[in-house]
């Protein structure tokens, strides 16, 4: 049983960022730094990044736990409230994330996902992998 009222559940979804998340601001502000220019949130590139350097064909993701199933088989048991439509939901969420990195990949994209906890506990060491690909591909 959810532990929030309806109302309540309602505005913390609203709250919820599709882009300028804490942890897309956290990476960017660590690539800027390092004077690596990107694009953000980019529509015109399938899958939309969150991150990307377009003329070397690399995307960025920054995925919450949530929302893109972090440690799903343990997690999917943590949902009380509405689980017919959560599951659902999130279990769409990571085959879209498959379905981008194939089509990406298969377009010579190089696709990099980080977790938010990754980007929050250590948003320099991922910015390092992004910083090695970038250079790599340059």
């Amino acid at each position: 049983m959810d532990k929030l009222t309806p109302e309540q559940r309602h505005k913390n979804m609203q709250a919820v960022k599709s882009k300028d998340s804490k942890i897309e601001v956290l990476l960017r502000q660590e690539l800027w730094k390092r004077g690596l220019k990107y694009r953000k949130n980019v529509k015109t590139v399938f899958g939309h990044p969150d991150i990307a350097f377009i003329g070397k064909k690399i995307a960025v993701f920054c995925d919450s736990e949530f929302w893109h199933g972090y440690d799903w088989t343990k997690r999917k048991s943590d949902i009380k409230s509405n689980q017919e439509f959560w599951i659902s939901k999130i279990e769409r969420n990571m085959a879209r994330d498959e379905e981008v990195n194939e089509y990406l990949t298969s377009h010579g994209w190089v696709v990099l996902r980080f977790w938010g906890k990754q980007i929050q506990k250590d948003a320099a060491r991922c910015a390092d992998i992004i910083e090695k690909e970038v250079n790599r591909n340059g």
